[in-house]
């Protein structure tokens, strides 16, 4: 990981003066593999200040809209009263475990003095260090440690057990010791599962947090991999004045609990209220705040009632480690002008249609966001219904990307005849998404590229699925032949390698899990990272895990697999089918499905992983190459079998099942001994007749295994195409 006090990474461009600065980061696919081999995939964070005339904050004003910027400084950190609750059932075993266990070995030395602290290890049962906050001293940290460091991993998850201990434990020091107001009380939660023991249904999980908290505990709860219930984890902050962060299968969960942690651990003022004369402020986004942490802001914006005030009466009222504060002034309001910013470019300002006025558009994403958090904290329908309704009205005027409304590219291409408006359902949200764009009203793109959406996807059965095994059809002659790749995992395959005319490569890149009990195999392989490198006409890439689409065509585009969208520009449009399968269409003549295949509790030698499916090749050339795209627009035949006549060998259905009959295949000059097969496709939907090619394709592939290596997933060289000698 980078330091940032370094410097800013490659391609980054920073233009700045007194009050504007345009950071650009536009690394390109060359920079990010020379960073990491599958490219750069993280936060861009920009750490910046301002300067701050009064302690009160700063107020901008345009064309009616205001922005209250609130972020004082130099104030004594509050004491914190923390509860560490750690998931220690048997899901966490391995990784997980040990990573959060040496986070929270960093987090206990980051203690100051004046806090209070326990921890609490849960499972089917709660276990707690001590049954009282314990000050910090260096031996109560040392014991914290020895305690964090015996946990072990074992049976179910009681997570309603393990908040409500958690919760009584700060209720009763804060009873108990008078620090009351002068005094955060907080929880952090980390698992990775669902409630299993003791209360298993959310909404009395909700409800029994909700009381017993009262408001004067805040929860920050962290869940880990793809079982976790995150809906209950983000009602559960949502309604007890917390936050919370999803920590990916992949990801390292040590260093984002110790991220999400910093964020929390200074905190500096509690119990914030600002408020503003009814008179003269209307719409304003929330102004009420139970903490202010060190390093954060609160903002807030409105409408003002009178364009031309010069002054705006704001009082603050906050509690600090000290005493109950009190600020009360009137603010110069500073309207600002339409200019010239350092770019060059026009500055937001004017009445006239098409200006974008900024002030404005972030008085609506607040107001989005916190719509967004009222509809997921509400449990009457009718009330859902209307805050859904306007979050989405206003997404859509301002061209927000939500869970309700989805997204289209918009690209100077010809428009498709026949073609119509694109649908989808949001996975996570349940309501129809909206189609809208990302470009701004300043524009003048082309027609929206426009697709039905279709859940259930007619592809062909030329393909590249589990463990890994290949099918190739050829129509022509009717026969499908199959092989096996047994790689290693890390290698990268080159499946379809047609750089030089096409301007197409997919690599797919294999990861490793332990083989079944009982099997032939020492191991498994999966695919793991599809990636598909287009230079024609414009240069993009995309990068396909289970988890998202890495869509970057000069924007970079960071797409979920759990929800339904469709975007489309220049030529290229990708579709995301929920959890199902992502379809990427190329110039509208080449078309590659990839199916997302997740386990719910996979087993020790499964893994979530990818399937490659081509389902239009008319784009690539006849030089195409790779595993599978050597044998496109090729035929092959079957003659007679070494040791003796065959029987119908073109038509396999009508021969026994089991160990069937041998032949020798021929395509591309190449006579390649097969036995007649069985084999599942389509997520195991459909069982297929194929002429099987033992010992890794050895006689059926151009060259040897290793001539399909990639060096990193971004790699579009080809070691072997049409009229090259093969190496026996």
């Amino acid at each position: 990981m980078r330091n940032y006090d370094s410097g800013p990474p490659p391609s980054t461009v920073i233009n700045q003066n007194e009050t504007f600065a345009n950071i650009i980061f536009k690394p390109t696919v060359v920079q990010q593999a020379r960073i990491a081999q599958n490219g750069i995939l993280g936060d861009f964070i920009i750490r910046y200040d301002v300067n701050r005339e009064q302690s009160i904050g700063d107020i901008q004003v345009l064309n009616g809209y205001f922005v209250h910027y609130f972020a004082p400084k130099d104030l004594p950190p509050l004491p914190k009263n923390v509860v560490f609750v750690l998931d220690s059932s048997a899901s966490m075993v391995g990784t997980k475990l040990r990573q959060t266990k040496d986070a929270l070995f960093t987090i206990l030395h980051d203690l100051r003095p004046q806090d209070r602290f326990s921890i609490i290890g849960f499972s089917n049962r709660i276990k707690v260090w001590k049954d009282h906050l314990i000050s910090v001293t260096p031996d109560s940290i040392r014991d914290g440690k020895v305690y964090i460091h015996h946990m072990s991993p074992t049976g179910g998850t009681d997570i309603n057990g393990a908040l409500q201990r958690a919760i009584r434990l700060l209720n009763k020091y804060v009873a108990h010791s008078g620090i009351g107001d002068r005094s955060v009380s907080l929880i952090v939660f980390l698992t990775d599962g669902k409630p299993t023991v003791g209360e298993t249904h959310t909404l009395k999980i909700l409800n029994n947090t909700r009381e017993a908290a009262r408001g004067q505990v805040c929860i920050f709860t962290i869940g880990i991999g793809n079982d976790v219930d995150f809906r209950l984890l983000e009602k559960l902050s949502l309604e007890n004045c917390g936050l919370t962060r999803r920590v990916h299968e992949e990801e390292d969960a040590g260093s984002q609990l110790i991220g999400f942690y910093d964020e929390i651990r200074t905190p500096l003022l509690s119990d914030i209220r600002i408020d503003y004369p009814p008179s003269s402020v209307v719409q304003a986004t929330k102004t009420l705040f139970p903490n202010y942490f060190n390093g954060s802001e609160i903002i807030i914006a409105g409408k003002l009632v009178d364009r031309k005030l010069d002054h705006l009466h704001v009082e603050v009222t906050a509690s600090n480690s000290k005493k109950f504060i009190i600020l009360k002034t009137d603010v110069p309001v500073r309207p600002q002008k339409a200019g010239k910013d350092v770019t060059g470019s026009p500055r937001p300002g004017g009445d006239g249609e098409g200006d974008t006025n900024h002030i404005e558009r972030l008085w609506s994403y607040l107001t989005t966001k916190e719509l967004l958090s009222s509809w997921l904290q509400s449990d009457d329908e009718p009330e859902k219904e209307r805050l859904r309704q306007r979050a989405q009205a206003l997404a859509v005027s301002y061209r927000f990307l939500t869970p309700f409304t989805s997204m289209k590219l918009r690209g100077p291409v010809p428009r498709m005849d026949g073609l119509e408006e694109a649908h989808g359902m949001s996975a996570a949200m349940g309501p129809e998404p909206v189609v809208q764009s990302v470009r701004g009203a300043g524009t003048q793109p082309g027609p929206l590229l426009k697709k039905p959406y279709q859940p259930r996807i007619k592809i062909s059965k030329t393909s590249v699925d589990g463990d890994p095994h290949f099918v190739v059809d050829f129509p022509l002659s009717r026969l499908t032949v199959c092989f096996n790749i047994d790689g290693q995992p890390g290698d990268i395959l080159r499946l379809v390698s047609d750089h030089r005319d096409s301007g197409v490569t997919v690599n797919g890149e294999l990861i490793g899990a332990p083989a079944p009990p009982n099997g032939h195999k020492k191991q498994r392989t999966y695919l793991r990272t599809i990636t598909i490198l287009i230079n024609k006409p414009e240069r993009s890439y995309l990068e396909i895990t289970p988890s998202r689409v890495i869509l970057d065509g000069g924007d970079r585009l960071v797409l979920p697999c759990n929800q339904s969208v469709v975007v489309g520009s220049w030529g290229l449009e990708v579709s995301v089918s929920a959890n199902a399968n992502v379809t990427v269409t190329i110039q509208g003549s080449i078309a590659f499905v990839i199916l997302i295949h997740l386990y719910k509790k996979p087993a020790p030698f499964q893994r979530h992983h990818l399937g490659f499916y081509i389902a239009n090749s008319e784009g690539l050339s006849s030089n195409c190459h790779g595993l599978l795209g050597q044998f496109l627009n090729q035929d092959a035949r079957l003659t007679e079998d070494p040791a003796g006549p065959s029987q119908n060998l073109t038509h396999p259905l009508l021969l026994q099942v089991g160990e069937g009959p041998e032949a020798v295949l021929t395509v591309k000059g190449h006579q390649v001994p097969v036995v007649w097969k069985q084999r599942k496709i389509y997520n195991g939907e459909e069982q297929i007749d194929c002429w099987f090619a033992r010992n890794n394709a050895a006689k059926l592939i151009d060259g040897e295994y290793k001539d399909y290596l990639a060096s990193h997933p971004f790699d579009t060289g080809m070691t072997l195409g049409r009229g090259m000698s093969r190496e026996l």
